[in-house]
């Protein structure tokens, strides 16, 4: 029989333990913090002790001290920002990468990592709707994925003015324009801050009501400048709304530029992966990149986002390293040579496992119920008084407002924090807030596997109430 070191064993065991009690409580236990700043300082900030202790104290105290700071995020009643929870097998998986703790920078220092990299990233292709002979990285998140893509970007566009930005930088370099949907993310702006492209070089292009971008607005940017080296960001999902740019229409005003086309798709590019949906990406492949994260609508655990590029040879040229102390393999797969990063976690691992867990019907049934469950949240708080919908679910995620007429008839954007606020304290439901078109705003956004229809009846629930006893309060 296998002897295991004890420490291990016994730590492992309250680890597996804990986590199991985390997960089995997520149902019943508030969604929200449910203390604050100064206690969690407080119970944390141990003395820094002069000799070792035990690992299984050391997590047995580590579980007590964040009690109540742990959100439930990974649970079903969480519709804030953009966060899915974890299936079980690539939580499973996410645990073995760690004992397994293999440096996924090439195939020689962890075989089966590249293997398993590879065989996930050719499946990623092949669910997203994406050209096969696209090259990938499996990196932290979609800002990665970005910087990844527009490294590949700044690359093919500067060697094209016969430029070799890796040896000469960009110290009197040409400049590169980025004409983006002047309602893209801010992952976005720090990938181009990053890569030393500037945000002085980001050009605004208008949108309409929704967030899409305008043909006629992008042509005619081109129209201003049409020799300058130039990359057009466009969006797959916008953060607020989930509306898409018109990719039919606007992919082919900038290759008649020799534009160099990004698709920021950090959710929205899983549509693709629906037969409901995937009309929504009509031509989306026919861009130059993509960026999109597996920790958000795949469901599988925190540091996993993909970068994928049309041109594998500005993307190698842009991430590849040699070294003399470096074993590359001829025929295998090294990950070193498409991502950033040089030491990294086998992420590949939890992708690998969600994606044969669910397979492809299980990731479709994923993708339209958590639009089903997003669209049913958003008209069934638009029914109670006193909400006003400004934006119905394109995909998953929406937007409503809390109306509370100040002096003189005029509406309060504090209302809508005040009732995030509270309904946060009920610890039903997870909601976040955000601006747009001026106004102030609760988002509605559903990624998690879990989420059901009675998670919908909770949460409107608890939001009738909140808005019950702040009409009562205003009464009084």
């Amino acid at each position: 029989m296998q002897k295991t070191n004890p420490q291990f064993s016994v730590v492992l065991h309250k680890a597996f333990e804990a986590a199991l009690s985390h997960l089995a409580k997520l149902d019943r236990t508030s969604v929200a913090a449910t203390i604050d700043l100064p206690t969690l300082r407080k119970r944390l900030a141990r003395r820094f002790n002069q000799q070792g202790l035990a690992p299984e104290q050391v997590i047995a105290e580590l579980v007590s001290d964040v009690e109540g700071g742990i959100l439930g995020s990974a649970g079903s009643r969480f519709f804030g920002w953009v966060i899915g929870g974890s299936v079980p097998a690539a939580l499973a998986a996410d645990w073995l990468t760690s004992a397994w703790d293999q440096n996924a920078a090439l195939y020689a220092c962890g075989p089966a990592a590249a293997v398993v990299e590879e065989i996930a990233g050719n499946w990623l292709k092949e669910i997203l709707g994406l050209p096969e002979h696209a090259s990938f990285a499996f990196v932290t998140g979609c800002q990665m994925a970005h910087v990844t893509c527009l490294a590949a970007a700044r690359h093919a566009l500067l060697e094209t003015r016969g430029w070799d930005v890796e040896q000469q930088g960009l110290y009197g370099a040409p400049r590169i324009r980025i004409l983006a949907n002047d309602q893209r993310h801010g992952s976005v702006e720090r990938a181009v801050r990053l890569l030393g492209l500037g945000l002085s070089q980001v050009i605004n292009i208008p949108t309409d009501a929704l967030g899409r971008m305008q043909a006629e607005a992008l042509q005619n940017e081109f129209e201003k400048d049409s020799v300058s080296p130039s990359i057009v960001v466009l969006q797959a999902g916008d953060i607020n709304t989930g509306a898409y740019d018109d990719f039919q229409a606007l992919i082919p005003i900038a290759k008649r530029q020799r534009a160099w086309v990004h698709v920021d798709g950090a959710f929205g590019l899983w549509a693709g992966a629906s037969p409901t949906y995937k009309h929504l990406l009509e031509s989306f492949e026919t861009a130059d990149s993509w960026a999109t994260d597996g920790h958000k609508w795949l469901n599988v655990p925190f540091d996993c986002g993909y970068a994928f590029v049309a041109h594998p040879k500005a993307h190698h040229a842009a991430m590849s390293h040699r070294a003399s102390y470096l074993t590359f393999h001829a025929e295998a797969r090294d990950q070193i040579d498409w991502n950033p990063e040089w030491s990294r976690r086998a992420r590949g691992f939890a992708t690998y496992a969600a994606l044969r867990q669910l397979g492809r019907e299980g990731i479709s049934g994923l993708i339209e119920s958590c639009c089903t469950h997003a669209q049913s949240l958003v008209a069934r708080i638009g029914q109670l008084p006193g909400v006003e919908i400004l934006c119905r679910p394109t995909i998953n995620q929406g937007l409503v407002r809390f109306v509370n007429p100040g002096p003189g008839g005029v509406v309060s954007d504090h209302a809508t924090d005040e009732v995030i606020a509270a309904i946060l304290a009920t610890g039903e439901a997870f909601f976040t807030g955000s601006d747009w078109k001026g106004r102030r705003v609760m988002r509605v956004s559903i990624c998690n596997w879990q989420t059901s229809d009675e998670d919908i009846d909770r949460a409107v629930l608890a939001v009738a109430r909140v808005l019950g006893a702040k009409a009562r309060d205003q009464i009084q």
